[in-house]
């Protein structure tokens, strides 16, 4: 098939296609409403202020406390005449302070002025102290997809909202010479309102902690559309959104910004084009809809976008070689990017794996040769030996994709080293391929060691990219950067995200909420619509745990108790159309 001049019905061509696609997204209509709810958030510290400066006290700041207190966002906050606020004053240096608003938000800022007209504040947003301190272009601090960096003109007896990023803290510096009274400073957080299906607790509290911010993390990346995230690139990555579409599927459901953002990326990606431009994220691209057919059930979603489907299929088909190797030019994360040869292993892996997940849709769709095709590919790409060259992420897809025993996979590769190789994006495969190889408490104490990494840097959210060796001798991101020491945030990363430019709230990182879900409650939905649902569980060291699975059918309810011989009491709350086994 030319796959530059698809037909559909005999007469629709790409751009046809691309047109029909582009209706199934109500979200690009105009007149949309927004759907996020905007609440303000007050700053829980004042982490730095510059004080007395210059040889002749040429700036200072007074009564920064007082942007802790609640405010109303109005001039006067109190009676007439009396000033509340915080006082910068700038006589030849600028006055400055530095604000903590306790975790990661999405949004902007809300400043409330009482000082004379004409003067100037910069604005710095930042994920950590050291971002916030930073002047553009140090460290690789920018503007890149959101604006952290700009000075504004602050209205005299009056409220300015500005940004859209995002961000934990923020660095006021008055650069006018003069006096400003700065009555509120607030953050105005924007995210979607989702209720949670899905729950997770146990015994243990860093697990929990690692399970609600990996939760937040996805969920504050839920904005207009599913982003990678909320301060840098805010794109929707298809390669990116499946551990996000896990992870949502685990705890809100079926939301609609998921949905949307499948046929947006759909809507502007011809079927014989890549999605974001990379071979390897059309292929998650039909996994995330294969995942989200498999929770629905939805007949009619994959009815209406056959269209688009069928060629999108057939054009990763191609992509097997005949000597069996896939010919996807291939990204799998960050740390493998410098090993070519394992990112070749674990493409081979992924292809294999998404030809299942397209069979499976191409017999919904009563395409019984294209299924057929399919498998005969799948088979094809796993009948070549591959060789994971010591990456965790390729071992994973490997032992995931039945191209190697997960158990060999573990004892060569996974167990070995420690936490050393782990990603923030891949760790979720990583987590997956232990449990296939029967090491649950491998997977459990990593979620335990590497995302906890993150916690004990004063993580609120996850991150793009992390090592633990990063720890070593490294301030924290809410403290300031001491001379001799790493900056967590600054003098780290590397291909696209150095320095401040890397991402502290990235959904791809979410794993561990999906993980938790399946292996330690043991919730899995078995079949389409999880009208079947196993219940499994995995304690360990751990002495309980509770919490929930949402399926089509309704929520699948469990909590579980070790009994002192070692034995998990177990009790179970399923609705009528749920089907348990264990």
């Amino acid at each position: 098939m030319d796959m530059g001049t698809v037909k559909v019905n005999g007469r629709l061509g790409i751009a046809a296609i691309v047109m029909s696609a582009a209706l199934w997204l109500g979200a690009l209509e105009p007149g949309q409403p927004d759907p996020r709810v905007r609440s303000f958030v007050a700053p829980t510290r004042v982490v730095w202020t510059s004080g007395q400066t210059g040889y002749h006290n040429q700036s200072s700041v007074a009564n920064a406390e007082s942007l802790l207190k609640p405010r109303y966002g109005q001039i006067p906050e109190v009676q007439w005449g009396r000033q509340v606020g915080c006082v910068l004053e700038n006589r030849g240096e600028p006055a400055s302070v530095l604000l903590d608003f306790g975790r990661e938000l999405h949004g902007g800022l809300q400043i409330g002025n009482q000082g004379p007209r004409g003067m100037k504040l910069h604005v710095r947003f930042g994920e950590s102290v050291g971002e916030a301190m930073a002047l553009y272009g140090d460290k690789c601090a920018g503007n890149d997809h959101a604006i952290r960096d700009g000075e504004y003109l602050v209205p005299h007896m009056g409220t300015l909202e500005i940004g859209n990023t995002g961000f934990r803290f923020v660095r006021l510096d008055l650069v006018t010479t003069g006096k400003v009274t700065l009555e509120c400073v607030r953050a105005i957080s924007l995210m979607r309102e989702m209720p949670r299906l899905g729950a997770f607790k146990c015994s243990d509290e860093r697990v929990n902690q690692v399970w609600e911010t990996a939760v937040r993390t996805v969920h504050l990346c839920c904005q207009e559309f599913l982003w990678d995230g909320i301060k840098r690139d805010r794109l929707v990555w298809m390669g990116d959104t499946h551990p996000e579409t896990r992870t949502l599927l685990s705890v809100f459901g079926a939301v609609d910004v998921l949905r949307d953002s499948l046929d947006y990326a759909a809507a502007t990606t011809p079927t014989n084009c890549w999605m974001n431009g990379m071979p390897n994220y059309t292929l998650w691209y039909l996994r995330n809809v294969h995942d989200w057919y498999m929770f629905t059930g939805d007949v009619n979603f994959l009815k209406a976008r056959q269209a688009y489907l069928k060629p999108t299929i057939e054009h990763a088909l191609a992509q097997v070689g005949d000597d069996g190797r896939s010919q996807q030019k291939g990204f799998l994360d960050w740390p493998t990017q410098h090993n070519q040869p394992a990112v070749r292993a674990g493409t081979q892996a992924l292809h294999a794996i998404t030809l299942d997940n397209a069979a499976e849709m191409a017999e919904v769709l009563g395409d019984a040769d294209l299924a057929k095709r399919c498998r005969a590919g799948a088979a094809k790409l796993r009948a070549v030996k591959q060789d994971p060259c010591g990456a965790k992420s390729a071992a994973a897809l490997l032992a995931l994709g039945g191209l190697s025993d997960p158990k060999e996979m573990f004892a060569q590769v996974l167990g070995k080293n420690g936490h050393d190789g782990v990603s923030t994006f891949y760790g979720y495969y990583m987590l997956e391929a232990m449990s296939a190889a029967g090491e649950n408490q491998r997977a459990l104490d990593t979620v335990r060691d590497y995302w906890g990494g993150m916690l004990d840097m004063g993580a609120t959210s996850f991150w793009e990219d992390f090592s633990l060796s990063w720890t070593n001798n490294a301030t924290r991101l809410d403290e300031m950067p001491v001379p001799g020491k790493k900056d967590i945030h600054g003098d780290f990363g590397e291909f696209c995200y150095p320095g401040y430019r890397h991402s502290f709230c990235h959904g791809w990182s979410s794993g561990p909420a999906a993980w938790c879900i399946a292996h330690v409650l043991g919730l899995e939905a078995l079949d389409v619509g999880g009208k079947t649902v196993r219940v499994k569980p995995f304690l360990g060291d751990l002495a309980w745990a509770e919490g929930a699975l949402p399926t089509a059918q309704g929520v699948v309810r469990v909590r579980h108790e070790k009994r002192p011989d070692g034995t998990i009491d177990t009790k179970i709350d399923a609705p009528p159309g749920v089907k348990i086994v264990r």
